[in-house]
């Protein structure tokens, strides 16, 4: 990919999860792509996880690299969970840009556990940033969109975990097949609007989001009876940000302007283990 194609010159897209990861990888590979930016994140901690949470000066980083390219990018610290938040800060974007035409649904946060030993708080904070924090931004952006009636393209970052039952993560497992089944839905329901609505499937990759903390010992303690369902087609371990953003810039543009209702793997063939 080139940064001279322009496939979103003059127009814009809305990025949750932006202040570090895929989400800025997003919002930077659209704007070099010449689209200006609606970013928003939580920018907080969160009880459920092991890994710290993204930072405000992590935002503010995203909004000088996004300008640094020559667009501009309007972001705003709020949390998916709060619809109200959430829809201010896309309405004030789309005041200030005029129009809206691509959605990203990408905050999440992810812990590991036996499904058993989950607690119920690790539960609902899952499912709240995960599948409500995803219907409450295309909930809040869909609207916009049929109005404009030019179309457009929602994008949710599910995961490997949204099509496998991946072991350990049984609440982030149950949030992102919700995503993609939510996805699913949409994809019908919007088609006669020509809103396209996909889900991006990625395995391991390195963003903040480390279970480090989390996940040697469950895998050391299972790795005979489960490991496999681990293991890549390709020889690879885990990809960068930019390689799932570069996925998530092609299903928005004109390239694959028929594609909808798809899941979109970029999991170095593990789904086709």
């Amino acid at each position: 990919m080139t940064t001279q194609q322009q496939r979103f010159a003059g127009k814009v897209v809305f990025i949750t999860g932006a202040a570090r990861g895929q989400g800025r990888a997003e919002a930077l590979k659209f704007a070099s792509e010449g689209a200006n930016i609606i970013a928003i994140d939580a920018c907080a901690e969160f009880t459920s996880t092991s890994y710290p949470g993204a930072t405000d000066s992590d935002l503010a980083e995203t909004v000088r690299l996004v300008e640094a390219t020559g667009q501009k990018i309007a972001a705003t610290k709020v949390d998916v969970r709060d619809f109200d938040g959430l829809s201010a800060a896309l309405n004030d974007g789309i005041a200030l840009f005029g129009r809206l035409d691509v959605v990203v649904a990408n905050a999440g946060i992810c812990s590991g556990k036996m499904s058993w030993e989950i607690t119920a708080e690790q539960w609902q904070e899952t499912i709240d940033v995960n599948l409500t924090g995803t219907f409450n931004t295309a909930k809040a952006a869909i609207p916009f969109l049929i109005e404009q009636g030019e179309g457009g393209s929602l994008v949710f970052t599910s995961s490997v975990s949204g099509l496998k039952g991946t072991p350990f993560t049984a609440h982030y497992v149950a949030s992102k097949h919700g995503v993609t089944g939510l996805a699913k839905t949409m994809a019908n329901e919007l088609g006669e609007h020509k809103i396209r609505v996909n889900t991006v499937h990625p395995a391991g990759v390195e963003t903040g989001m480390n279970l480090g903390a989390d996940m040697p010992q469950l895998f050391a303690a299972h790795a005979n009876t489960m490991g496999a369902i681990f293991q890549n087609s390709l020889p690879y371990a885990i990809s960068q940000p930019e390689d799932i953003a570069d996925v998530v810039l092609w299903v928005s543009s004109d390239e694959a302007k028929y594609i909808t209702g798809a899941q979109i793997p970029v999991d170095f063939g593990n789904c086709n283990r």
